[in-house]
């Protein structure tokens, strides 16, 4: 396809979304309103899919043993290029995340690019991935093909900067609880084991333990039960910590040395501990520069300057790090509110339903529907994408 051609189909492009500005628009604020926990999004879901069938998509919903997961396509044919919608929300702060803007973004550049895969022959694909926050539903889904089909997988994130690579840390889930045994807590002190003395100590310990862990790691966590009365000797304490890492080697060192600060504390208090970590976890981000590349050059052309990399960024983790190991993968940012606000606040919730919270979802989506118009009518890039996706993927000798 020539340069011509292709600039034409962009440009049909950024004008479907202008169309479709108002329904996208009450699609990302009936989102908003309706905030749903992971694995609860069944409004989520019903409005996302209502409004892709009425742009001819087919739906598949239920998938993978997940019931609030779906996939909708459209074309036939090689290649499939799949975008990612999240839209669960936080406990508490709503959307606090964006995930409304996410789904919008997804959806928009989706149908959009039914333009380019009509004029270059391939499928689009839209896949719904549930419970993004704490519980990983993109894991479970990797794990059962849902993306095996893909040739590249594309999302766009709401943030406080336009960037277009992301760096996600592995992450794992540690839930532990200890057993003492009550006690008059003044009468009788010496009859009682207390179990919140012993995560107390377990918290100190890894403290000082974050003093000598690699920069770029995380140790963090809460502690969701500490016992029932002032005057009882608590006999059962919980907590819930998270561990993260630039690598999973370094994750699962991490891991031991975490669950030994959790044993100490059970051997000197004499409480008993109860451990679990969650099989979901989330794995590094694995930046495919190509992918990159094509979606700066996109958001470029809408007046949006966008960074490929920013090695100051902030770390975080995202089930989308799992799914960049199986295939090519896009994670950006674009920038919804001022640098300094940060994600899972109230703030940070407003901002993902105002003005420019659309116009940032829109733009992205425009992007990405561009990217995936530059894959669909050149062999040659998608091509680039696929070989670099070979070399990152490729054991060390």
């Amino acid at each position: 396809m020539s340069d011509n051609n292709l600039a034409d189909i962009k440009s049909a492009i950024i004008k479907m979304i202008n169309t479709e500005k108002g329904s996208l628009e009450e699609l990302s604020l009936k989102l908003h309103a309706n905030p749903e926990l992971g694995y609860q999004e069944h409004k989520a879901v019903e409005w996302i899919c209502e409004y892709l069938s009425s742009q001819n998509f087919s739906i598949e919903k239920n998938i993978g043993g997940l019931n609030t997961a779906f996939k909708a396509t459209f074309g036939h044919g090689t290649p499939v290029i799949g975008f990612l919608a999240e839209y669960d929300a936080l406990p508490q702060l709503g959307h606090a995340c964006g995930h409304n803007l996410i789904a919008t973004s997804a959806a928009g550049a989706a149908v959009a690019s039914c333009l380019a895969a009509k004029l270059c022959g391939g499928t689009v694909c839209l896949i719904g991935t549930p419970a993004e926050e704490l519980s990983g539903g993109k894991i479970q889904m990797v794990e059962k093909g849902i993306f095996k089909e893909l040739d590249s997988a594309l999302i766009a994130h709401p943030g406080n900067e336009d960037i277009a690579t992301t760096q996600a840390l592995a992450c794992v889930t540690l839930n532990v609880e200890y057993f003492g045994k009550e006690a008059h807590a003044a009468a009788h002190p010496d009859k009682g084991i207390n179990a919140l003395d012993a995560i107390v100590l377990a918290y100190t310990s890894l403290n000082s333990l974050r003093q000598h862990i690699e920069p770029s790691a995380r140790i963090h966590g809460i502690i969701t039960d500490g016992g029932k009365a002032a005057n009882i000797v608590p006999g059962h304490s919980a907590g819930t910590f998270l561990i993260r890492s630039q690598t999973m080697p370094y994750l699962k060192e991490l891991m031991d040395r975490v669950l030994d600060c959790f044993k100490s504390a059970a051997q000197a208090t004499g409480a008993r501990l109860e451990y679990r970590f969650d099989k979901s976890i989330y794995a590094p981000m694995n930046n495919n520069m190509a992918l990159a590349n094509l979606y700066v050059k996109n958001m470029d052309l809408l007046g949006r300057k966008t960074l490929l990399e920013n090695s100051d960024m902030n770390f975080g983790s995202t089930d989308m790090g799992n799914v960049s190991q199986i295939l090519p993968s896009l994670h950006g940012y674009y920038a919804i509110t001022r640098k300094e606000v940060s994600g899972h606040t109230e703030e940070f919730a407003s901002a993902a339903c105002s003005v420019n919270g659309l116009k940032g979802a829109l733009d992205a989506a425009k992007a990405m529907a561009m990217t995936a118009a530059d894959l669909f009518s050149n062999s040659t890039n998608l091509d680039k994408v696929k070989t670099e996706f070979q070399k990152s993927t490729r054991p060390s000798a």
